[in-house]
């Protein structure tokens, strides 16, 4: 069944070109394959991301998808000295970007497009 099929997030955009310069410079991802309307980026643990040309929107009312790292701090201070800008929150409420939830800390922002991306240092290892 799908258990045992690998996942991937798929983010919608209108322009897969204009969008690829924030994911490749800023993120730091590489493309593993570039495909009509879409780019498919290798994360670790063989995970994927997409990036698809859509009509759909990003509504950013939601993390769309998330990135588990060891040392938030220094994850959002690297972003944001490459001009990432964290969302800030009442609920949960971030300090400095970064908000202390039951599994963890967290930190939110938004690609060019609007899509919600988080970052997340649980706890302990998941």
């Amino acid at each position: 069944m799908l258990a045992d099929c690998p996942a991937q997030a798929v983010l919608p955009t209108s322009d897969v070109d204009a969008l690829r310069p924030f994911y490749e410079e800023i993120l730091g991802l590489t493309p593993l394959a570039v495909r009509p309307g879409a780019v498919i980026y290798a994360a670790a643990g063989g995970t994927r991301l997409v990036i698809s040309r859509s009509g759909g929107k990003a509504t950013g009312a939601f993390t769309q998808m998330s990135f588990e790292v060891r040392d938030i701090e220094a994850e959002v201070a690297e972003l944001r000295g490459r001009g990432v800008v964290f969302e800030t929150y009442e609920a949960p409420k971030t300090t400095n970007g970064i908000a202390l939830m039951p599994a963890g800390r967290a930190a939110w922002f938004k690609d060019p497009d609007g899509n919600l991306i988080g970052l997340i240092e649980f706890a302990k290892p998941v």
